[in-house]
Parts: structure tokens; sequence; C-alpha cells
């Protein structure tokens, strides 16, 4: 709000000096309003299309560049092709429908014949019998529900005639969890339901009622905490496999924890994400803490000093810093921003956001092309192609990022951007090296999915017990094996192991021969 002075000035040009003072102040102020209303504009656009819009990220290039194709191919380090003609000239074709895929082989098939009656069998006109030339299949998917039943064991007993020398019984053998009526089959079935398909165990106890058992939803908590710790030495070996490749990807998400000793029922706690290993070996590790400080990554990785992927999230710098690791950024971060920027500005309007997200999807492209090539081969691949890139988007980035406001969603992409550059280019010095930490980040989901349903956990000892639990079925997930026949597998061998060895051939890269393998969903 622009005010006069209690007292005008008596001369003339002292009074023409004050109303350019108030003019200068007047379009200052109406200046900075306006910024405010377009960043209010830019926030409640993207909260309306966050809301009620579609949440993919997926993004078309070529249409993003045609609003200023000049500016673009001016920072396009890739040579010029010919110039393509004014008139695209397309063979005529017909379009077919689309086929439905078929169903799996590995699943059981019920065959039921239809033949014809035998008065059909014979030609009305030449009045000859016919023959089989074929025949004509068709399939459907059939479901059958839950089918509970009860594992009977019978251990014969043996005894002297002589009523003096005791008795024999055959041992039992190994159970998941002695003294318990849970077998190995329930108990694979309440993990998948719970830690893949996100169930809470209050539907669980009634799924269970209907079918005509009667367990507490106590009971089945119980079960699982004690099915984690049978997992514990498997998950020991994990721990010592997720370092042997030098790279790890790691990432955070919160979860609520009621019943916590000196906090407060609604204090945030987190749980921690971890996937490391061999591209053919992954494993995914889950940890609980009730911190998001630094001292957590630094208790994870105290003898790790190889690559370390993360979102740019202050509390790594001091691992990175005392073990000297090497902390590559994520590009999904930053195109992320510079997405939600064209969203929020409506398309065709996304200006210097646009241009800046058709150069990103560059280095998106390449990544494609190198997705199936060995490290080295990926590693020249970045160094002949995307290091041109990145030089352009540092060449828009300074030209650009003092003209942007810093409060508005370019401003913001392009200040993470320059402050997150460093570790952001550091994907072209190792083939190791992806250009996000998505993998990392996928491995996140079914657990944020699951926490919308069941919300919270009760005890710090469910929330570890958790932790193990989505440890197991997100690495099963990883190499591609079904988690239900996965964890019936554990949960029958687990009990039976004595030694290292028969350990660690349970784990999930050991058993694909043994087990029938399955792609992996994503949640």
């Amino acid at each position: 709000m622009i005010s006069l002075p209690e007292t005008l000035p008596d001369s003339a040009p002292e009074l023409v000096k004050l109303l350019l003072q108030l003019e200068q102040s007047a379009r200052e102020e109406l200046e900075s309003s306006e910024r405010i209303i377009k960043m209010l504009k830019e926030r409640v656009a993207l909260l309306e299309i966050k809301r009620f819009g579609r949440s993919s990220e997926k993004y078309v290039p070529l249409q993003g560049s045609l609003f200023d194709e000049a500016e673009l191919e001016a920072l396009n380090p890739e040579p010029k092709s010919e110039p393509e003609p004014d008139v695209i000239t397309v063979a005529p074709h017909q379009r077919q429908r689309g086929k439905r895929k078929p169903l799996p082989d590995n699943l059981p098939r019920v065959t039921t014949v239809i033949d014809l009656e035998a008065s059909e069998k014979t030609c009305p006109e030449h009045g000859l019998p016919l023959r089989c030339i074929g025949r004509e299949v068709s399939e459907q998917l059939d479901i059958i529900p839950a089918k509970v039943q009860v594992l009977r064991t019978e251990r014969l007993k043996y005894a002297c005639r002589c009523g003096e020398c005791g008795v024999k019984t055959a041992p039992l053998p190994p159970q998941p969890l002695p003294k318990s009526m849970a077998s190995a089959g329930l108990l694979s079935w309440l993990v998948v339901n719970k830690f893949l398909d996100g169930l809470p165990l209050y539907r669980q106890e009634r799924t269970l009622n209907r079918l005509g058992v009667s367990v507490s939803r106590i009971t089945l908590a119980h079960w699982l905490i004690k099915a984690s710790a049978l997992l514990q030495p498997l998950i020991n070996l994990m721990y010592e496999h997720r370092l042997s490749y030098g790279y790890l990807g790691m990432d955070e998400t919160r979860l609520q924890v009621l019943d916590e000793p000196g906090r407060a029922a609604t204090s945030q706690s987190w749980m921690w994400v971890q996937r490391g290993g061999p591209p053919d070996k992954p494993v995914i590790l889950f940890h609980y803490s009730s911190s998001r400080s630094a001292a957590v990554p630094l208790a994870l990785l105290a003898d790790y000093h190889g690559i370390l992927q993360t979102d740019g999230y202050a509390s790594y710098e001091a691992v990175v810093k005392k073990n000297g690791l090497c902390n590559p950024g994520c590009w999904d971060h930053a195109r992320r921003r510079f997405h939600d920027a064209v969203k929020a500005q409506g398309k065709g309007k996304g200006g210097n956001a646009q241009m800046m997200l058709s150069l990103i999807q560059k280095l998106y492209r390449i990544e494609r092309a190198g997705k199936e090539l060995s490290e080295t081969e990926r590693f020249w691949l970045r160094r002949q192609q995307s290091i041109p890139v990145l030089k352009a988007i540092r060449q828009h980035l300074d030209i650009n990022q003092p003209k942007a406001p810093p409060q508005s969603l370019p401003g913001k992409g392009y200040t993470y951007l320059n402050n997150q550059w460093e570790s952001l280019i550091l994907f072209v010095t190792d083939g190791r090296i992806p250009i996000s930490n998505i993998l990392t980040e996928n491995a996140i989901r079914p657990f944020a999915i699951g926490r919308k349903n069941w919300l919270f956990a009760a005890s710090v000892a469910g929330a570890e017990s958790s932790a193990k639990l989505y440890s197991v079925m997100e690495s099963a997930r990883a190499n591609g094996l079904e988690p239900y026949a996965y964890f019936r597998h554990l949960f029958t061998e687990l009990p039976k192991a004595q030694i290292v060895e028969e350990i660690e051939a349970l784990l999930p890269w050991n058993v694909k021969q043994e087990l029938t393998s399955a792609p992996v969903l994503e949640a």
C-alpha cells in the first residue's frame, strides 16, 4: 500500500519528484503483486491437476518443442538432419483389431470336450460318416475361492511289550511356528495379503471367519512377528549381498507408530529402503527407524565405500563425506519439477520450462537406447551422446535461471537443478549408475500403497516385523519370483536349515529354478 507524506512539498520540482517516486513505487508494487498472483495461479493449477488430473509423468517431447523449435534447436548439440518434406505420404492400410493376450501356460487346464451327437456324424447329402479334422479351442479364466483344509499329522507311538522301556514316537518335522496351528501356506497367505495386496489384518480376520475359521487379528499379528523372526538369518545374508556390486540406492518414507516409548502416537517415524546387489541378483531391504537424521545412513552404511544414489536429501551428506562415497543424484526429481511447471502453465504455454523438459527427455531417450548394453558400452554411449546434451542443459540453465522468480514453479526447478548439478552429472562417469533412483522409489511404492489401507503400525515390534517381511517380499519380486510360492518355500525349508550353505540356497536368485517364475508387476 502506497501512502502519501503528511505534508506535501511547496515547490513544483519537489512535487514532481515525489510523484515520480510514488509512480515508481506503485509500478514495483504492481509487478510484485502480478508475480505473486502468477505463482499462486500456478500452484492452484498444479493442485487441481494433482487432485483431478492424470498422475502420469509421461511427456511427448516432440509436441512440447513445437512452440519454439528455433530456440530448442539452437541448444541442440546433435547435428541437424536433412529437412523433412512438408507433405508426408502415408500408404493405405487397415487397422487390425487388438488381440486378447493368451492365458499363462503354467496355469492348470481343465478340458471339456464337446462332440456332435451320434446322429449328426453322418453327412446328410452323401450318407457317409464324418471324420474329425481338427479342434476349435477357446479358453476362459476360472477362479476357485480359497480352499481351507487341515493338515493332520499322525505320529505312531511304539512301546516294548514289557511295559517298562518307555514309548518311542517319530519326531515332528520342523515347523515355521512350533506349537502353532499356522502352517507354511497360511503364513504365506497372510504375508502376501497384507504386504503385497495391502489387506489389513482385520479384513483378513473377517475373510477367515467367512471360511469358518475363527482367529483374532491379534493372533494373526503375533504370527507375522514370529514369522519375520524366522526370516532373520536370510535377511542377514541379504545385507551382506547388497554391497557386492558397489552400487546402492536409498530412499525413505513416512510411517506412524502408535505405541513407541517416549513418543506421541502422532509422531512421524520412517522406513528406510536400500536397493543393491548386481542387476541380475538385486536385493531390497527395508529398515525401520524413529529418526530421519544422518545417524541412520551412518549406521546402515558404516563399512560401505562405493556408489550411493539418493534424491539430494541432506541427511545423506554425512555418510557421503565420512566414507568418501560417490553420490549421484536423481534426474527424475529434477525432471518432475519442470513437468509440474509445464502442467500448471497449460498446454503450449510452458515456455522455458517446456524447453528444459524437452532437453531432459533427450537424456532419457539415450538411456533407453543403452538399456541392454554392458556397463562399459553404456559408459561410452553416455560419453558420446549424453555429455553434449548436459552441456546444452547447463547453457539453458545459466541463461534462464536469473529470469525466473525463485518461488515460481520453473524457478524452483532451476534452483534444484543448479544446486544438485554436480551430483546429477555423475551418472556419465560410471556405467553402473542409473540416470535416476526410480528402482528404489518403485520398491517403496507397495509400502506406500499398503499404508493407505492399514494406516499405521501398532508397535515398534510390528514396524520392525513389517520391514523384514517387506524386504523378503520385494527382493523376491525384483528377482521375478511369485511371492506366495517363494514364502511357502521359505517357511517350509527355513526351519530345516542348519548351516549357512542351506540358508544361502534359499536366497531369491538361488531358487529361480525350483519355483515358477512370474513377471514383476508394478504396484
